[in-house]
């Protein structure tokens, strides 16, 4: 079945009104965006953690859904008076064809090459090389399916770093990807931990779909013991207010990598681990850098 699109732009503080008015009048699905999306005046509402907003948008843009058969102008002009907005305000509108939206969805997630032994493959998809290591993790809620550079500078990094036996740490684990590479690339033992009780569903599921046992746990559980090696994909600013959390986490001479670091950033967030890690030099792909360090054994960062 078809269905029609609608898309407007209307102030920002009045798209959530409009937004529940639509969806009460029977539109399918609502969607709001910045307006400026795309363009150097594109703002972010929600800031890092620890990092204040750059405030609230311009303008919305507005994309409503409705069945083809629908009078979906209509409906849309009748819910901007309703809102006290200009009911002649212009409308893009757009028929959208009906698919298979499962298979249009699983064709953009393919098998991706690691390296030439470390592989990420979806369930639907037979592994290219059998004899490699094949991570089975599928896009769900959670981070990490291998297709973000910094995932994959993870796990490049944990097949360089692993010899066999060791202790890992996932901080931040999301999908639990790097944690169940850890397992598959030899490591004794291996933890997740997330904040986000969703991503810690998702990461056992995906450790039972790889036949690996690791332990996941919330963040406001108490911490392990000290590991020899931590990784650690998640944004500048919190790793900075990590640092003293990580490095009591990582056992003298043990190994830490970070990531989720873009390159301008990289000399702040090796600073806030100074004293405590001897840094290497940073890896980078594309914007990304990954930044890996020993456990010096002195003071806490």
């Amino acid at each position: 079945m078809p269905w029609t699109a609608v898309s407007l732009t209307v102030p920002t503080d009045t798209a959530d009104a409009l937004s529940d008015v639509l969806l009460a009048a029977g539109a399918l699905a609502v969607d709001v965006s910045d307006a400026d999306e795309g363009t150097p005046e594109e703002r972010a509402i929600y800031g890092e953690p620890g990092v204040p907003a750059e405030g609230a948008w311009r303008a919305a843009r507005i994309a409503v859904l409705y069945p083809a058969e629908a009078d979906a102008a209509g409906r849309l002009r009748e819910a901007l008076e309703a809102c006290a907005l200009d009911p002649e305000t212009p409308l893009a509108q757009a028929q959208v064809e009906d698919q298979d939206w499962v298979r249009l969805t699983q064709t953009q997630f393919v098998p991706v090459c690691i390296s030439p032994r470390l592989w990420v493959v979806p369930t639907w998809h037979t592994p290219p090389h059998t004899t490699a290591v094949n991570l089975v993790i599928d896009p769900g809620l959670a981070f990490g399916t291998g297709t973000h550079p910094t995932t994959r500078l993870c796990l490049q990094w944990l097949e360089r770093t692993l010899a066999g036996g060791e202790t890992v740490l996932d901080y931040g684990c999301g999908s639990g990807i790097l944690a169940i590479a850890a397992m598959k690339l030899g490591a004794g033992s291996a933890t997740g931990i997330d904040i986000d009780p969703q991503a810690l569903v998702a990461a056992r599921g995906n450790a039972l779909q790889n036949r690996v046992h690791v332990t996941f746990a919330g963040a406001d559980q108490p911490p392990p013991a000290p590991v020899a090696i931590v990784v650690a994909n998640i944004l500048a600013n919190p790793l900075k207010m990590l640092a003293p959390l990580l490095a009591s986490l990582t056992a003298p001479g043990g190994r830490l990598a970070l990531a989720g670091v873009l390159a301008h950033q990289a000399t702040e967030v090796m600073a806030a681990y100074a004293g405590a890690f001897a840094f290497d030099a940073p890896v980078a792909q594309d914007d990304w850098v990954l930044l890996s360090g020993r456990r010096t054994g002195g003071h806490d960062a």
